[in-house]
Parts: structure tokens; C-alpha cells; sequence
């Protein structure tokens, strides 16, 4: 199948899920255009997508016509309605704000064609809540990929209430043209993943506050113990602790008691800025 018989992909926020996945989506063979308001946002993210693609050449994972072919799919501006105008499919990465994004799905719904599918790359946000609000329920859907979307290798697809069985199809078409294994969930707070990792990852925090152990080695307990690629607190520094804090308070406020409820260490390093990875600091120094 060549690129010219797959449809367009429109990724709607530039910012690190949303570069990966678009880089992702031309490396697969789609025409994949990046959209945000911020034109320095998109500059930025067709940079890092064309490096990812570049180096994925260098490491001989991208034949050099390959590499060419997909950076040559990529494009990006600010104008939403010309990223959308031909899409088969249009997936959000927007941050995690059900209001911003009901919003948003609801004015790709007024510009995007009349068959596409509509997904949302949340993270624990409520896909029936998301679907309702789009104005095209039964074409929403979410597309739950992991950090970086171009090397992991899970794809978590979450059926609204409202998505109908074709919407479901093509999107699990698409996730395996991606070379994803697939996890299909009904939609429920944190789903699968984000509910299991989330977690894990506030009893590893409360484990640090307490001083049971050093954040070095509890996470090289998970490693070495469970073969975890990256112990619970590095992966909170990669996500972003903000990120962590905002999931983990929505699934107290869905799910109640205290399983769920943020240890006041994550609070503190939130509120100093200590973000993980992208402000320099979080659990451990970037």
C-alpha cells in the first residue's frame, strides 16, 4: 500500500505526544500534518519529528528513501481547518482539560469531513464525556499512545459508550499499520494503563517521602525485581510530575478513597516546578 492510497492524518497539538505521534503516522505512510496555535510550537515539532526520522536512518531502522519518504509526509501550520479539511482521521494531544478539549473536538467536527474518525490521545480523561460534548459521538474515539510514540510499542484503544464498531475498526487498522499491539478497553477512569501505572507510581512516592528507600533504589528494585524498562519514578520524571498529579487527582475524584490520593512530596515538587525532565528537575536532576 503506498502512501498515496492511505488516507491523511491531522494531529491536532504540538507538543511532545504530538510530535511523536505525528512522526510516527508519515513514518507508517500517512500524510500527516501537524496543527497548533503557536507557529514556534509547530516549527518546533517537525524539527524533532525530522530527527527522530533521521536518526532512526542513522541506527539503519529507515532505508534512506524510507526516511526521505516520511520526512517529505510531514508538514504543519496553524490554520485548523486546513489541517483537517482531507482527514481520515484527526487525533488530539492537547493537554489534559476535558473542557479544552470538548472544545476542540467539537470545532474539528464542524471542519473535518463528514466520515472521519475523530481520537483523543487522553490519558484517564472519560472518552463517553469526550464523545458526547464532539458533536459526532459515534466517530470518537480514544488512541491512548505512550511516550515516545515512535518506539513504544503499545497502543491502548478505549471505546466511548457511543463509538460505533467502524470507528473502533479503523482506528485499530491504523494502530496496526503503526506496528502497535493493541489493548482494547471500555471506557472507565485511567482505563487500563494509566490506572495500573499511576498507581505504582504514587506508592513509590509515598515509599520516598517515608525513607524507606532512595529514589535510585526503588526504582532499581522495579528494574531488576519486575523487569520494568524504567522504575516508577523515572517514568513520573519523564511524563511530567504536573501530568502525574493532574491524572492521579482526577482518579480520586472519580474513583474515591485514598488509593488515588497525591502524596504531599508530588504536591511540593509541583508547586516548586519541578517537573521531571522538562524543567530540569524532578525525582532526579536532568
Amino acid at each position: 500500500m503506498t502512501s498515496e492510497t492511505l488516507h491523511p492524518i491531522a494531529v491536532v497539538g504540538a507538543g511532545t505526544m504530538g510530535q511523536g505521534i505525528a512522526q510516527l503516522a508519515a513514518q507508517s505512510g500517512y500524510p500527516t500534518r501537524i496543527h497548533d496555535a503557536d507557529p514556534a510550537a509547530v516549527e518546533r515539532a517537525l524539527s524533532k519529528a525530522n530527527q527522530g526520522i533521521e536518526l532512526l536512518a542513522g541506527k539503519g531502522k529507515l532505508g534512506a528513501e524510507e526516511a526521505a519518504a516520511a520526512s517529505a509526509r510531514l508538514s504543519g501550520g496553524t490554520s485548523l481547518g486546513e489541517a483537517v479539511r482531507e482527514a481520515g482521521l484527526v487525533i488530539e494531544a492537547i493537554p489534559e482539560q476535558m473542557g479544552l478539549k470538548i472544545r476542540l473536538l467539537r470545532e474539528i467536527a464542524g471542519l473535518a469531513p463528514a466520515d472521519a474518525v475523530l481520537a483523543s490521545n487522553t490519558s484517564s480523561l472519560s472518552l463517553t464525556e469526550l464523545a458526547a460534548g464532539s458533536g459526532r459521538p459515534s466517530q470518537v474515539v480514544g488512541m491512548h499512545f505512550f511516550n515516545p510514540p515512535p518506539v513504544m510499542r503499545l497502543l491502548e484503544l478505549v471505546r466511548a459508550e457511543q463509538t460505533s464498531p467502524e470507528t473502533l475498526a479503523r482506528a485499530r487498522a491504523v494502530g496496526l499499520r503503526m506496528g502497535k499491539e493493541i489493548v482494547e478497553v471500555r471506557d472507565s477512569p485511567g482505563f487500563a494503563s494509566s490506572r495500573l501505572g499511576i498507581a505504582l507510581a504514587l506508592e513509590a512516592i509515598r515509599m520516598l517521602e517515608e525513607g524507606v528507600a532512595s529514589a535510585a533504589d526503588i526504582d532499581r528494585a522495579m528494574k531488576l525485581g519486575y523487569h520494568h524498562p524504567m522504575g516508577p519514578l523515572e517514568l513520573t520524571d519523564l511524563v511530567g510530575l504536573d501530568v502525574r498529579l493532574a491524572i492521579a487527582e482526577h482518579l480520586e475524584r472519580e474513583l474515591g478513597g485514598f488509593r488515588f490520593h497525591p502524596p504531599q512530596l508530588l504536591r511540593r515538587l509541583v508547586r516548586a516546578g519541578k517537573l521531571g525532565r522538562k524543567s530540569g528537575e524532578g525525582f532526579y536532576r536532568y
